[in-house]
């Protein structure tokens, strides 16, 4: 799978180092070349006996090695690699990576690749969750390094939630995703996100909360996936992923314009929130308060994006909604995926006080002809990360 790859291996300071090493296995199982660095810190949780012994190769810690050094050895370790990955990547190496700081060989490496760079975040939830911390994450991302995990789950502090290192296979994939050899390489997948703003006058519109956290999440988890993926965004609030076509809307009839245009694909997902309605008759100037009292406002029904994909004559292969409810979800949800003729529905409850829309977290129910899953409330990154997966099983025919 990863036949003549060459892997730059950073490996960052924290308990989730031990990790690396069954990764560095995996690696060279598939056939890729590990270079390993180990950091000053990374060396209390790993010897570098153990990581140089399975890399096969040389093991790089120190920046001023004299004898590397005169021929600028971190310039030409940094650019000989195919990707450089960072894991565990600590939040003291993301507060770095993002200021642009070169103070030892690893952040110096980074500093000096040409390359892409993939990063698997471990650390303490309030760590995780700090502004800062989520800050740099957001830097990162626009500067277009390729994030994998964390994920949920128990933690060696004795804390539970986000912060821990996705698993050795996972951040595999994810090299393989980012090499352009994941299971949806050679697949054109379509993904609609954001809300959709329709115009009152020149000044104001109707639109809804959606802040585009989900679909954006989902693109991103399709595209380390090895898809070629198409992102038709209305005005989102979160900007979206490096690596993907994108293509700016405002309205449903310029969403449904864009997404026709992006016909044929393997498969699309419509995670857009897209208005139901607009003004019938747009004002061309702004409307005043006069004295003729409340305007009064004609509606018309905006085209329906989902149901017309789903009958359209270059139907994807699978066709995904989402619907967004506030009762009833499931049974709603149901009657949704059979009106609209799409082979899956992703409802969820948008009640307000579920924090959803807009929020960072999602929990959805996965709806197919064959039943209901009802997922956990997770991270909207973990849960496009699943759906992804799934979306990739049911390609590739593998089993869901």
């Amino acid at each position: 799978m990863l036949a003549d790859k060459r892997i730059l291996l950073i490996i960052g300071g924290g308990i989730a180092a031990y990790k690396a090493l069954e990764l560095i296995r995996l690696l060279r199982g598939a056939g890729a070349a590990v270079s390993p660095v180990l950091t000053r810190a990374g060396a209390q949780f790993v010897t570098p006996l153990s990581v140089a012994a399975l890399a096969g190769s040389p093991l790089h810690q120190d920046l001023f090695d004299l004898t590397a050094e005169a021929e600028m050895g971190h310039i030409q370790l940094s650019r000989a690699a195919d990707l450089v990955v960072v894991t565990p990547c600590t939040a003291d190496l993301m507060a770095k990576m993002a200021g642009g700081h070169a103070d030892d060989l690893a952040t110096t490496l980074l500093m000096a690749t040409d390359k892409r760079v993939l990063i698997a975040p471990a650390m303490n939830v309030r760590m995780w969750e700090h502004p800062a911390t989520q800050r740099n994450l957001a830097r990162l991302r626009a500067d277009g390094v390729l994030v994998t995990g964390p994920t949920h789950g128990d933690m060696a502090c004795g804390e539970h939630g986000p912060g821990r290192m996705a698993e050795p296979a996972d951040i595999f994939a994810a090299i393989g995703a980012a090499l352009h050899d994941g299971p949806l390489k050679g697949r054109r997948i379509l993904v609609t996100s954001g809300p959709t703003h329709e115009p009152i006058d020149p000044v104001r519109y109707i639109a809804n909360r959606s802040s585009g956290a989900q679909g954006t999440a989902l693109a991103a988890a399709l595209r380390d996936l090895g898809a070629k993926v198409t992102f038709v965004t209305g005005p989102a609030t979160v900007p979206p992923p490096p690596g993907v076509q994108v293509l700016h809307v405002e309205t449903a009839r310029q969403m449904l314009e864009a997404v026709e245009g992006a016909l044929p694909a393997d498969a699309a997902v419509f995670a857009a929130a897209v208005a139901d309605w607009r003004v019938a008759q747009e004002a061309t100037q702004k409307m005043k308060k006069d004295a003729s009292g409340l305007p009064v406002l004609a509606f018309a029904e905006n085209p329906d994006i989902l149901a017309t994909v789903s009958r359209h004559r270059l139907r994807p292969g699978l066709v995904v909604g989402f619907a967004a409810e506030t009762e009833n979800v499931i049974a709603h949800a149901q009657a949704k995926r059979l009106r609209k003729g799409c082979d899956w529905m992703v409802a969820n409850d948008v009640s307000p006080a579920t924090g959803i829309m807009g929020g960072t977290e999602n929990a959805v129910h996965l709806i197919t002809e064959t039943g209901t899953e009802n997922w956990p409330r997770l991270p909207k990154t973990e849960v496009a990360a699943r759906l992804a997966a799934r979306i990739a099983a049911h390609l590739t025919g593998q089993p869901e």
